[in-house]
């Protein structure tokens, strides 16, 4: 039987890993040139490249390469595939995040070299998200090529198939089970081995070259094929993981500060496209260009899964902080834009003005510091604020202690739940009222347990530090003993090649004595309660509880409302074990129950127990009945497993830099000391909720988003000299999200992305009143719809990912 085998040359080409993006940049020059080279030597030979930011370094720093490699596209002879910015993660980085993968990879190809991928290439990440499905299908790809999970890690009913996604949608996908590389001089070994191990198939793909770890057919020849016998294609509705389950929370550091700037490029975006739109600022599309490649370098498959060496880390970090600090200041340039329309401040008037992002009304915990003019110096008084909203409604708040630590009556850090409209400033007017110093608000004088609400119970347990009742409505949503730090046994390897979760228990954390609390705290006494109410006022109750596990050290501190179910667990850690991982458990009463969670513009349920799993901004675990739920949001976290109705949200792992496995040998020298990743103080974040399951599963996706997007609080004097400013887009209903609001790249376009988090079909009603304009969307069960306005016409219609007509 005659078979056909498509090979397709290429080389792999990290930026960065073991190297740093300097040596990327070296070995990327070099292997272009040579692959130049052989383009023009070879009659036959076609070699074929992903990535933009490969060419974008060829084309700055050896310009007169990048005209040949132009004139060898044009000529055929060198075929651009893939067609994204990089190979990222394709588990961490949001929908969004992947869906701009796409876009700035696409139009960078279509502006150099006027070509377009159809074929999605990431051949060395360690999982796809089944969210890729639909953003594929919407940016023009028909075939998705990868190489792992492997069959040992992933058994796929054969390695061409047809992968649906969340919504239906589907991209034909071929996993290559030998990998993307050759070794030197041996690709007729790799064919003939190929020959011998597929008697049974009539076609196949296979991928030979060496880049800095090691044809003439293009991928799309393949899928050509493929499509020929898409029919009888198996269909395959899940999400291809797993493989390196360590990278879900190796190098916190990293994957912490890339949430911060995801959530901060997009809250940031929304802000200016809002304002640019009134005219009040020109939209900074090249500033905001910079940020976010900036974000898109650092979700790359060795950087954000935490493989990569010390080196990388740190200009990883360096370069998130760049695309930090452009929003910051593109951000500082919105908000106070936005104050022009409003009135100066009046005589000891303190203006706060707080900013909601979102097109939808929220009601949320505002914190927010000012500076009076000057100390308070006369210990028999005391300042105290007084707040009222723009109806001159007094507002309830409490004072908790400033972020300075000056022990006088001088900053003022206040505390307030109330309501902001969508996409607007609200203002709020604070004076200070002097009173006598014994009125001042203490701290209780002695600890208690129970904390109620008209709607829920929280119990502490001053004797372990932990929370052993969190009811809602009457019914117990928690196990005794919640929120234990957990220390699991772990390995020097980062990516967690031979394991498939972290269930062996090594110990816990347990409370600390009197007087190890008070050494901790530095404070003079030689004795403190390791368990103590810090805060407590109208809004809030703060406790905190100190731990100790060998040489670490955890400080958890409850944020428990006066009102409402939700409460925070801020989780501060001073790590500093070897080769162990860090989880928070949370063991729900729900021992049958099942677990669901965001992934990737999608929900997934998971159901391999016990295992190492990935999600992003939220969790949820259901009862068995499918009555009642309880959730969790993180704004910094994605490891976690469960089981019998407990979830373990992984912290902090410590394994070597880059600690490959090889031939049984220790992955670390045995003669001296080797930094480990994550020593050292983190931080983390998370929000409790619980109730019907309806109600809950409903509202947590936009819950998520405002505690990773939170609006904007700062107390300043607006100059009261410009015109007023309106409110920005909203949405009708209280479900679909508003993922993207941004301008269009190359027209004069608003481009609005709606995505429908919850599987089921519904419509939403926009409304823009900057350009006055309001209108009916319709989505499908997880459907990403983009919609474009013209500026100009006041019309809309529906556009690709790709911003073009659909």
């Amino acid at each position: 039987m005659s078979k056909i085998l498509y090979l397709v040359c290429n080389s792999h080409l990290d930026p960065v890993w073991l190297w740093q993006w300097e040596e990327g940049l070296a070995e990327t020059l070099s292997t272009f040139r040579t692959a130049a080279q052989f383009c023009d030597e070879f009659d036959g030979f076609v070699f074929c490249h992903n990535e933009a930011l490969l060419y974008q370094w060829i084309e700055t720093y050896e310009p007169k390469l990048f005209s040949t490699i132009r004139r060898l596209v044009a000529n055929g002879k060198w075929h651009i595939m893939g067609g994204w910015y990089l190979q990222p993660d394709c588990n961490i980085p949001s929908g969004e995040s992947l869906v701009r993968q796409i876009l700035l990879g696409k139009r960078y190809f279509k502006d150099r070299f006027d070509v377009e991928p159809t074929v999605a290439v990431n051949f060395d990440p360690f999982g796809h998200t089944r969210g890729l499905v639909q953003a594929l299908n919407k940016s023009g790809y028909k075939g998705y090529l990868f190489c792992r999970p492997d069959s040992k890690n992933l058994e796929l009913p054969d390695n061409d198939f047809v992968w649906v996604g969340y919504d239906g949608s589907e991209v034909m996908a071929h996993r290559a089970p030998d990998h993307y590389n050759s070794m030197q001089g041996k690709v007729g070994e790799k064919i003939t081995s190929w020959i011998a191990d597929n008697d049974h198939r009539i076609a196949g793909l296979l991928l030979w070259g060496v880049g800095n770890h090691g044809g003439h057919a293009k991928p799309e020849d393949y899928f050509e094929w493929l499509e020929f016998k898409r029919d009888v294609l198996p269909r395959y509705d899940k999400n291809l993981n797993p493989w390196a389950v360590g990278c879900y929370t190796s190098m916190a550091t990293v994957k912490q500060k890339h949430r911060h700037l995801e959530n901060t490029y997009y809250a940031t975006e929304k802000m200016l496209t809002n304002i640019a739109l009134q005219g009040l600022i020109n939209y900074p599309h090249e500033k905001l260009k910079q940020a976010l490649e900036d974000l898109l370098f650092c979700q790359f498959h060795d950087i954000l899964p935490g493989t990569s060496i010390a080196e990388v880390e740190s200009q990883a970090l360096q370069r998130l902080d760049h695309g930090l600090e452009i929003c910051s200041r593109l951000r500082a340039k919105a908000f106070f834009s936005m104050l022009s329309g409003q009135e100066t401040a009046k005589d000891g008037e303190f203006p706060l003005f707080v900013y909601n992002p979102h097109p939808y009304d929220i009601e949320q915990i505002i914190i927010c510091e000012f500076q009076p003019l000057e100390p308070n110096v006369d210990p028999a008084s005391f300042w105290i604020p007084e707040i009222i909203d723009s109806y001159r409604i007094p507002i309830s708040f409490q004072l908790e202690k400033e972020s300075c630590n000056i022990q006088m009556d001088q900053r003022k850090r206040v505390v307030f739940k109330s309501k902001l409209n969508g996409s607007s400033m609200t203002r709020f007017s604070c004076r200070l009222k002097e009173i006598d110093i014994k009125d001042k608000p203490v701290l209780p004088a002695t600890f208690r347990s129970n904390y109620t609400t008209d709607t829920c119970e929280i119990v502490i347990n001053p004797v372990t530090g932990l929370m052993d009742h969190y009811k809602v409505h009457g019914k117990e949503f928690l196990k005794l003993q919640s929120f234990r730090l957990l220390v699991m046994k772990d390995y020097p390897d980062p990516w967690g090649m031979k394991v498939r979760g972290f269930r062996d228990l090594e110990g816990e954390f347990v409370l600390l004595s009197d007087k190890e609390s008070a050494a901790f705290a530095g404070v003079d006494s030689r004795e403190l309660a390791p368990v103590r109410i810090i805060e407590d006022g109208s809004v809030r109750t703060v406790v905190e509880a100190l731990f100790k596990y060998n040489y670490s050290i955890a400080c958890i501190r409850y944020k428990i409302p006066k009102a409402d179910n939700e409460f925070e667990v801020e989780v501060r850690v001073y790590w500093m074990e070897k080769d162990r991982m860090l989880k928070l458990s949370i063991p729900t009463v729900f021992r049958n129950g099942s677990c669901t969670g965001q992934v990737a513009y999608g929900v997934e349920e998971f159901n391999r127990l016990g295992e190492e799993l990935v999600a992003q901004k939220w969790l949820a675990v259901t009862s068995g009945d499918h009555r009642n739920t309880l959730t969790v949001i993180n704004d910094r976290t994605y490891g976690f497993d469960v089981d019998n109705g407990e979830i373990r949200l992984s912290l902090l792992r410590s394994p070597a830099y880059a600690g490959h496995p090889t031939n049984g040998k220790p992955i670390v020298l045995q003669d001296r000391f080797k930094p480990r990743i994550d020593q050292g103080e983190h931080v983390f974040r998370f929000w409790i909720n619980a109730g019907d399951t309806d109600e809950r599963l409903s509202r947590i996706n936009r819950e998520a988003c405002v505690k990773n997007e939170p609006p904007m609080a700062l107390c300043c004097y607006p100059p009261g000299d410009g015109e007023n400013v309106l409110s920005g887009s909203m949405l009708s209903d209280d479900i679909v999200q508003l993922s993207t609001l941004k301008m269009a790249e190359d027209n004069d376009w608003l481009i609005i992305r709606l995505f429908e988090p919850t599987g089921n079909p519904r419509k939403t009603h926009i409304t823009i009143p900057i350009l006055d304009m309001d209108f009916n969307i319709t989505l499908n069960a997880f459907e990403i719809k983009t919609i474009a306005v013209d500026i100009l016409s006041k019309t809309y219609f529906e556009v690709d990912l790709l911003e073009r007509h659909v």
